[in-house]
């Protein structure tokens, strides 16, 4: 996958996102019991910090330096743990602020797959973290597929029959 495909698959991707976001409309992104006691809100900051990291590492790639610390206490040992962080540290958060923030590390993602060569973007050796997996606009978006869209069109068809 060339850069320019990589990047409108992610856009179109996103633009998915966005549509589902409208869907679920600002007012209701606050309420908890999408997935657990997490709100619309809590997933879109997860997601986002979880992309965060990403993109930092996609810079160090860029300027040839090695994995960055996460954002987190690199003392945290699982996912779990980093979630949880993730969470505390934007729960209180307005629903606004972490759209916001979610649309600029977006933002900040798309750049940082600009900024890459060719060569690196299809040199899967490039980026140790994804263990040899070619680069695509899927590999990125999975998560949220497998782990959150499902519980976030649950909970959305089961409000919008009340």
């Amino acid at each position: 996958m060339d850069k320019k495909e990589l990047i409108n698959g992610l856009k179109e991707e996103n633009n998915k996102w966005q549509t589902l976001l409208n869907q679920i409309g600002i007012a209701r992104m606050d309420q908890s019991g999408v997935a657990g006691s997490w709100s619309i809100k809590d997933i879109i900051a997860h997601l986002t910090g979880w992309r965060r990291f990403t993109v930092a590492r996609l810079r160090a790639v860029r300027n040839g330096k090695k994995d960055p610390s996460p954002p987190w206490p690199i003392s945290l040992n699982s996912e779990y743990e980093i979630n949880e962080w993730i969470y505390k540290n934007n729960h209180n958060r307005t629903v606004q602020d972490i759209l916001d923030d979610s649309n600029q590390v977006f933002n900040e993602f798309i750049d940082a797959f600009e900024d890459l060569s060719e060569d690196i973007l299809t040199n899967n050796s490039s980026f140790p973290w994804m263990n040899g997996q070619p680069l695509s606009a899927d590999v990125f978006f999975s998560h949220f597929h497998e782990e959150h869209e499902p519980d976030i069109r649950a909970w959305l068809l089961r409000i919008n029959k009340k």
